[in-house]
């Protein structure tokens, strides 16, 4: 009985290590505006990627970056995916918004769309306009 257990023991333990986490792939880029402006020290950059195949639900978020900025403009970004989890048929895109103390002064208007088949141009460039 006890050489029983431990060979289950045994088979259970090298199923475990042969489970792989998922290959992440990722998408690098930068945020740029146009306007001749610097940004204060305090701007903060969020930038996500997004499945935006349904029209009438809310986008769902497969990665995204939040944190200080550090320099001016181009800004860069890295975004991370689990090809797993890209589904044929569905629309995926980028956006970005930068804030100063909470308060939004620069976000995406036009539609940013990714394949995330591997033809995506890297880096891919995401044009930021002013807040209104």
């Amino acid at each position: 009985m006890k050489k029983l257990s431990i060979l289950a023991m045994s088979t259970l333990l090298g199923a475990c290590q042969s489970i792989q986490p998922a290959a992440k792939t990722s998408l690098d880029g930068e945020v740029f505006y146009l306007q001749r402006s610097a940004l204060p020290p305090t701007a903060t950059l969020s930038v996500s990627l997004q499945d935006v195949s349904l029209a009438d639900a809310p986008a769902i978020v497969l990665d995204e970056q939040n944190g200080p900025v550090k320099g001016q403009v181009p800004l860069p970004f890295h975004l991370s995916y689990d090809p797993a989890q890209v589904k044929p048929g569905h629309r995926y895109s980028v956006s970005a918004r930068i804030e100063v103390d909470g308060k939004l002064m620069f976000i995406t208007t036009e539609n940013h769309a990714v394949r995330l088949d591997g033809t995506d141009p890297q880096p891919l460039k995401v044009r930021v306009d002013a807040a209104r």
